[in-house]
């Protein structure tokens, strides 16, 4: 068998038709665009842009805990010089980002552009305004995990490499994002984390201080979860919905509360499954691998084999 690398290079370029690709795709972009209704005009893109995206999200990380996931030659003395600069573009770019959320295409144009931006810069500046309450909020989800994992040697470490801060950070900035008005960017910064870690967090999840997500790969939390204060999440735990109600028009109904309450101080072990709009009472334990959809009072343990009994 040969080598790979001493096979040659083919000699010549195969006739690829490009011109007659290029069409094809051309046409095809076109039916799509007229069967959503979209108008083909001149420009920029007409949305966020997941590259973007990623870089505000980066340099988000890199503001909120600059000497530990800032650039490595940063020095303390510089620290907020580093702040200032990366913000300071940071929040620029993302407003370009919001504003195409909001419909502005590089086409608007008068006044409509005008208060697309103001719209934008508005969100910008709720969102810039709660960056402390964030890091405040992360601060708590670190010494979380710190203190529920008997592997952590230091708080610093968590940060550092737990999947479950990442994806935590990204939600944090998501949810705001998504509370004020754009639900768009708030969904692109969590599938940032959902690629990079294998935890998929709905920024419309409202998750209480303290959380800790051990391991993490497969958990998935629902757009309508509401989780409170000092939970725990072990690796593949879905908190998701029971069913899917469809309206007269044959179209799932979207926004109902179809996911699960999680109460304060509830440890969730690996593997369960938590469906529907229950509520999971203050203290309780569910173990690993049990599948629940009814909701348990406060302090309940739940072991497979009593959810395998009940239903």
């Amino acid at each position: 068998m040969k080598d790979p690398e001493s096979v040659s290079p083919p000699t010549g370029s195969p006739a690829w038709d490009i011109e007659k690709l290029v069409g094809d795709l051309r046409d095809q972009r076109a039916r799509w665009r007229k069967a959503h209704g979209r108008t083909q005009g001149q420009g920029g893109r007409e949305f966020p842009s997941p590259a973007a995206l990623q870089r505000i999200v980066e340099s988000l990380r890199g503001a909120l805990f600059p000497m530990r996931l800032g650039p490595p030659e940063l020095r303390i003395e510089g620290e907020d010089d580093y702040v200032r600069e990366t913000l300071r573009q940071a929040l620029d770019d993302l407003m370009v980002e919001v504003r195409l959320e909001l419909g502005g295409s590089r086409n608007a144009k008068g006044a409509a552009h005008d208060a697309l931006c103001a719209r934008a810069a508005e969100i910008v500046h709720g969102f810039a305004a709660r960056l402390a309450t964030i890091r405040a909020l992360l601060d708590q989800d670190v010494e979380a995990a710190y203190t529920g994992d008997p592997a952590a040697r230091h708080v610093d470490e968590v940060l550092l490499c737990y999947p479950g801060l990442r994806a935590l950070v990204n939600h944090r900035l998501a949810h705001l994002l998504y509370q004020l008005g754009v639900p768009l960017v708030a969904r692109m910064i969590a599938e940032i984390a959902h690629s990079e870690t294998g935890i998929d967090i709905h920024p419309g999840a409202t998750i209480g201080p303290r959380f800790f997500i051990d391991h993490g790969t497969g958990v998935v939390i629902g757009e309508t979860a509401v989780i409170g204060s000092g939970v725990r999440l072990y690796q593949a735990v879905t908190l998701g919905a029971k069913s899917f109600p469809v309206g007269a028009d044959g179209e799932l109904q979207k926004g109902n509360a179809r996911h699960p309450i999680v109460e304060d101080d509830v440890v969730v072990y690996a593997g369960a499954t938590i469906l529907g709009r229950v509520t999971i009472g203050r203290g309780s334990t569910i173990g690993g691998n049990v599948w629940l959809t009814r909701s348990v009072p406060p302090g309940t343990h739940v072991t497979q084999a009593q959810s395998r009994q009940e239903t």
